[in-house]
């Protein structure tokens, strides 16, 4: 792993400290911007705000166990972050895991959380979903999108692009797990969270500043002081599951804070298993979509 990714100005990624929003941050709206979100002072906080000893509980074997009961060997985490999944599907014993960001400042703590929590050499990979079978090869039994990190796209071409990239790196009978916030009840009620799954570290508070349809924007504040920001498109439930049975996802399964039945406001995020391969009953037309 190389250390000296660049911006598209050509200066080193590597080693920012203030994130980069203008005057004018709520009118921030690009796919790219959160290169300039996830700087290192940031990124070196990331872990005090999922908290992995507190995630690990509180999602249990959720993840591991969808994947298992679907055969899965192969996994590309393509939100690896600061690598929470990836290193917990390498402890789980699953042959491949590729870990892959769009952000060298998380790839690079990811690897570091490798080395640290198991001893595991990460296999990272710098990608932009939008041409992720460019930068990354092979073909995956599953694909993991976690961290509602799908919501940094925000045009509908690039989530299109994005999914259309994931379908296409799958197996003939892979699946994608992708999840999101709730923004239904942010954008219709107003934002509550109980803070029981994601981001459980004691002591931050991650909440909206600013939200409208097109953004949601979430301040990040730590126990020493320190804020930091990140634009999201606040993506709809239903919207999410239509983008990806209209790319060629068959059966798509929706869960609401890891459970099948739930009431729609009460989930703090959603989570979509959608399977590419052409299922009996799919073709039955009980597609779920």
């Amino acid at each position: 792993m190389t250390a000296d990714h660049r911006t598209d100005s050509g200066l080193p990624e590597l080693g920012r400290t203030v994130q980069e929003f203008g005057d004018t941050p709520t009118e921030v709206r690009e796919s790219t911007h959160y290169k300039h979100e996830y700087v290192q002072t940031f990124v070196d906080k990331w872990d005090e705000l999922i908290d992995w000893r507190a995630r690990y509980e509180s999602e249990g074997r959720f993840f591991v166990e969808q994947l298992r009961r679907r055969g899965v060997r192969s996994v590309l985490d393509v939100a690896t972050g600061t690598g929470f999944h990836s290193v917990r599907l390498l402890e789980e014993g699953f042959d491949t895991v590729v870990s892959a960001d769009g952000s060298a400042e998380m790839l690079a703590k990811a690897f570091d959380n490798g080395m640290k929590f198991g001893g595991h050499i990460l296999r990272v990979v710098q990608a932009d979903w939008r041409w992720l079978n460019r930068d990354v090869h092979g073909e995956y039994d599953a694909i993991i999108c976690l961290g509602n990190s799908f919501t940094h796209l925000f045009s509908e071409r690039d989530r299109r692009k994005a999914l259309a990239e994931f379908y296409a790196m799958l197996s003939h009978d892979g699946v994608l797990i992708l999840d999101q916030r709730n923004y239904d009840a942010i954008l219709d009620t107003g934002f509550s969270s109980t803070h029981r799954y994601y981001y459980c570290g004691d002591g931050v508070v991650a909440e909206p500043e600013y939200v409208d349809d097109g953004l949601a924007r979430f301040r990040y504040r730590f126990s020493d002081g320190s804020e930091y920001h990140l634009n999201m498109f606040p993506l709809r439930k239903d919207y999410t599951r239509r983008l990806m049975h209209e790319v060629g996802f068959q059966r798509i399964e929706t869960y609401g804070d890891f459970q099948s039945s739930y009431a729609e406001g009460e989930p703090d995020f959603f989570v979509h298993i959608a399977e590419k391969a052409y299922l009996e009953e799919a073709l039955d037309g009980e597609v779920t979509a």
